[in-house]
């Protein structure tokens, strides 16, 4: 394995120092290391410079449509896309087809994920059999499996029926599993196309009502409360749901809850446009949820950032929007979306960055390989982020198969220069390695 020495990278946004990757580990940091001396005298040089160095982010919520619908993504490439984006790990979403609701389908992504080597993959293993909430499924014989499943989630679909959740959240204690819930309760959102309030009552569309999706939270803080075990909250997107999470923390509920990149930086009003690419589930919500849900994710009440990465073939999305499909691709562009959204406007710096975009998802998903501190003897995952160019969202230029980004033509900050899994480039110079 070819050894590197970064040089002059800034740890979190910190001074510059050195990284010397070797035999998959960082194996020594500081300032002054030359490539000249014995220990690193073979190491291939990156010039870091300007550039800040984050541990390998984490994804905890990805859609990589393998098995099934290898026309809008495959593993290789949703992995691919990720590596671009700076990630080292993703989380594979059990909505496929079939879904991975068995040891076997969970181990097969798995198996594909190392397989590609673009990123390490964990399956998210569903909660219910064909994600049809009425049936748990094989969770205890996922969690035994060669992928280890932590995460379960029927993500898509609600787990709306709340003995089957409560009962799903005992079986998950066994092994420390948490379950991973789709907030919206499926009564209250019949044919409902976006968020409802003013826009929707304009351009006459069916509203998705706030209290959908925080009915469903404030239930299931109460039942993890209950039998004492761990909830995370998917994608949250309005200022009540954040409320009803910041209430839970408070009475000692173990929950955790994450936030999309669109949800930090768009709202409703861009579906005045038609645009099927803002069709998204749960809906962009109003300009005060957004800022709602930035203080929420810098004072910690929304634990981290996950992409929700949904990507789907050219006829599902150009199309009418009643019949488009809900979702946007997300891998590429979130470190971009969260420097504008956060970084910019001075509500994280780049350690608070790490902390909700690599360690509090290996923490939350159980990755012990991942989300590690940037020091010597740990795993080397790395990313190294240019913050300073501007670009405008090319879509053509993307890893994935899809290109569904409701950021075309958008100019984003900063960009990914290089990303390490375990000492080995899979990124380097912003190409695929």
């Amino acid at each position: 394995m070819t050894a590197y020495l970064i040089k002059n990278a800034r740890v979190l946004g910190g001074e510059p120092a050195d990284l010397l990757l070797r035999d998959g580990v960082i194996a020594e940091i500081g300032t002054g290391l030359d490539a000249a001396d014995a220990q690193v005298v073979d190491a291939q040089v990156v010039d870091a410079q300007g550039l800040i160095a984050l541990p390998g982010l984490v994804d905890l919520h990805t859609h990589l449509r393998e098995p099934g619908r290898e026309d809008a993504e495959t593993v290789e490439s949703g992995t691919r896309a990720a590596a671009m984006g700076g990630y080292t790990a993703v989380h594979a979403m059990a909505n496929t087809d079939p879904v991975a609701d068995t040891a076997g389908v969970v181990e097969q992504v798995w198996r594909l994920g190392r397989e590609a080597g673009y990123c390490d993959v964990q399956p998210v293993g569903a909660v219910t059999v064909g994600l049809r909430g009425e049936r748990l499924a094989e969770l205890g014989a996922m969690a035994d499996s060669a992928a280890a499943v932590r995460v379960f989630s029927d993500d898509g679909h609600c787990v709306s029926d709340a003995v089957v959740m409560r009962r799903a959240l005992e079986y998950v204690k066994a092994f420390d599993g948490v379950v991973a819930q789709h907030a919206q309760e499926p009564r209250l959102t019949e044919g409902a196309q976006m968020n409802e309030g003013e826009m929707s009552a304009a351009l006459g569309m069916r509203g998705w009502p706030a209290v959908a999706e925080e009915a469903i939270i404030a239930r299931d803080v109460l039942l993890a409360q209950h039998v004492g075990s761990r909830l995370h909250v998917c994608h949250v997107s309005t200022a009540g749901s954040v409320e009803i999470i910041r209430w839970a923390k408070s009475k000692g509920c173990q929950v955790t809850a994450e936030v999309t990149p669109h949800h930090l930086l768009l709202n409703d009003e861009l579906a005045a446009s038609y645009d099927p690419t803002y069709k998204v589930n749960p809906p962009l919500r109003t300009a005060d949820d957004v800022t709602a849900l930035r203080h929420a994710l810098a004072d910690g009440t929304i634990d981290i950032v996950a992409t929700d990465h949904a990507p789907h073939p050219v006829e599902a999305k150009e199309t009418e929007w009643a019949v488009a499909a809900m979702g946007m691709i997300g891998l590429e562009t979130a470190l971009s979306v969260v420097q504008e959204a956060m970084v910019e406007t001075d509500l994280l710096d780049w350690a608070g960055v790490a902390e909700r975009m690599s360690f509090g998802p290996a923490r939350i998903g159980r990755l012990s390989g991942q989300g590690r501190p940037l020091e010597a003897g740990s795993p080397a995952n790395i990313t190294l982020y240019d913050p300073s160019p501007r670009r405008a969202v090319d879509p053509t230029a993307m890893a994935s198969k899809s290109r569904n980004t409701p950021y075309a033509g958008m100019e984003l900050p900063g960009r990914v220069v290089a990303t390490f899994l375990r000492g080995r480039a899979t990124v380097l110079e912003g190409k695929l390695q």
